[in-house]
């Protein structure tokens, strides 16, 4: 048999060719026997072979370095929050054949699952199901992945009602599909899976709203239990709208949109699409123009999610009920680095309003209300240096300030303002789209492709850059974002069903020049192009000027840079 040379540090062993994952690990005593440890142990759970995720049942098949995963690093979490999902869907398939199981978006610490027909889902049919799921990881069964012929695995996924699922691969050509197995159930996985039931050890699945249910997973804060339950009712209620969007565009998954490339149905969903979100938009003015005392609107969002237009495309509809409009972007408050607070790597941490000039902010904030003249300051990023603009701005009684920056819902940035004045909008790119039945689309890998070409675009940034700068974005989205988004409102999604298609194109040639020694930065870029394969490119032209898509790919016609 064929021999291949695996590397793991500075030793090396010859294992042969098709040896697993798990079998290099136990050659190098990364791990030390086959028995499932406990989820507690945090276990080696896979490995980075060539710098690339795999799971322990996948085939090492050249030359390769090896280096173990565990449980409870970033891509350990992973592959555990992957695998009870696929844990769910088996449990529903054995227990419910003929029903079609769908998932529908990431709610706090867990994900959204409901069925697609009529029937009452009972408390006690959801407590059956995690019956069903504990039996399984009792059993302690290997989940296996396999390769199936193009048309096997097609009848497969029609015959068990995966209808996103065969969608989905019909807009593909590959002569196999890749799978993975646990006992008869066959399902696919975006991203490598755990190989034993008996390591998915932490999770609830509990009903939520009125025909689903929430599969809980611990936060990565606490990764040893589940964190007590915290509704979030109003990003629910946003996600369910634009579900109900997704019915009126008739397109919910990724396969549908693939498909309507290729049927030259696109140009008319993109307006539709649009139209949708600009319709959402006037309903927003509307509502703020009822309220004749609110002199300022604040809008506020995690990363690349599309608040500089928002705002602008908020102050035209504005205008249309007769307002007039003055713009601030919180970013023109900033200090310089030096004077800004440090992170815990003692860096200056730019997410944190301390970062923010507050008490000059506040204090024009409270003088333009007021109908006094403002002369406002203007950040300029590269030379950190602030200037102020020529001209001085007043608001009379017709005027609203539209105020964007990732603190507008911190009630620090206007504790000195009466509440009455104050109209909050939480905006974030919260794709309705799947990529099938069981495999959600997550938002923030959305928002990290759209960030990629934009500071590639704006600033000259290559996505290695980037890609190294997002754990700390995140994390100042955890601390200083999400905490606030229920002080919003109201919220919007700023994610356009088709602008996976756009972004696409631009995003895999930036993804592409990540290299093997950047470190976790490649590790993601891998991921994401994977991802990435399955999308049908759409042409920019087809995006409208006034489009919220323009802020990242650029020619938008309100100037965003």
């Amino acid at each position: 048999m064929k021999q291949i040379v695996v590397t793991h540090n500075d030793k090396k062993l010859s294992l042969p060719m098709g040896s697993t994952v798990e079998e290099g690990l136990l050659a190098f005593g990364i791990i030390q026997s086959t028995d499932t440890p406990s989820y507690q142990e945090n276990p080696t759970v896979g490995a980075l072979v060539n710098h690339e995720l795999q799971s322990c049942s996948s085939a090492l098949v050249s030359d390769c370095t090896l280096e173990g995963t565990r449980l409870y690093g970033d891509m350990g979490k992973r592959m555990y929050r992957h695998s009870i999902c696929y844990l769910l869907c088996c449990a529903v398939s054995m227990l419910y054949p003929n029903r079609r199981l769908v998932i529908g978006h990431s709610l706090g610490d867990g994900y959204y699952f409901s069925f697609d027909d009529d029937l009452t889902l009972l408390s006690d049919d959801i407590e059956t199901i995690a019956e069903t799921m504990r039996a399984l990881v009792d059993q302690d069964l290997p989940i296996e992945e396999v390769v199936l012929p193009y048309e096997e695995a097609m009848t497969y996924f029609k015959e068990n009602h995966f209808d996103q699922t065969a969608s989905l691969i019909a807009t593909h050509n590959e002569p196999v599909v890749e799978l993975y197995r646990l006992q008869g159930y066959l399902d696919i996985s975006y991203e490598p899976l755990l190989c034993q039931t008996g390591l998915m050890q932490v999770w609830e699945l509990k009903p939520y709203q009125d025909r689903g249910m929430l599969l809980r997973y611990p936060r990565s804060h606490n990764i040893g239990a589940l964190d007590p339950f915290v509704d979030n009712p109003l990003l629910f209620a946003v996600f369910k709208e634009y579900k109900a969007w997704g019915s009126i565009l008739n397109v919910q998954s990724l396969g549908q949109l693939n498909q309507l490339g290729n049927q030259n149905t696109i140009e008319s969903f993109i307006r539709l699409a649009e139209a949708l979100q600009q319709k959402k938009i006037a309903n927003i003015a509307d509502q703020i123009n009822i309220h004749s005392s609110v002199k300022a609107v604040l809008i506020a969002g995690p990363s690349s999610s599309g608040k500089t237009t928002f705002a602008h495309k908020l102050a035209v509809q504005l205008q249309v009920l007769g307002k007039r409009t003055i713009k601030i972007s919180l970013d023109n408050y900033y200090l310089a680095p030096h004077l800004a607070p440090k992170d815990e790597d003692n860096k200056p941490d730019l997410e944190a309003l301390e970062a923010l000039d507050l008490p000059h902010f506040q204090k024009d904030l409270a003088a333009l209300i007021a109908g006094e003249k403002v002369t406002l300051p203007r950040f300029d990023f590269k030379s950190a240096h602030r200037t102020f603009e020529k001209d001085y701005v007043q608001m009379d009684k017709r005027t609203i300030l539209i105020i964007e920056g990732i603190h507008g819902m911190n009630p620090r940035l206007t504790n000195s303002i009466d509440g009455d004045a104050l109209f909050r909008v939480y905006i974030s790119a919260l794709t309705q789209l799947n990529l099938d039945d069981h495999n959600r689309i997550s938002t923030t890998d959305n928002r990290m492709i759209r960030r990629i070409i934009r500071d590639n675009r704006t600033r000259g940034t290559d996505a290695t850059t980037t890609l190294n700068m997002w754990p700390s974005v995140r994390r100042g989205e955890d601390l200083y974002i999400f905490p606030y988004q229920n002080n919003a409102n109201i919220m919007i999604n700023s994610a356009l069903d088709y602008e996976l298609g756009v972004l696409s194109p631009y995003a895999q040639p930036l993804l592409k020049m990540v290299k093997p020694n950047a470190g976790p930065a490649y590790e993601t870029a891998r991921r994401i192009l994977k991802f990435l394969e399955n999308v049908n490119p759409i042409p920019d032209t087809l995006v409208p000027d006034d489009s919220l898509l323009r802020e990242f790919i650029g020619g938008s016609e309100f100037g965003v840079i």
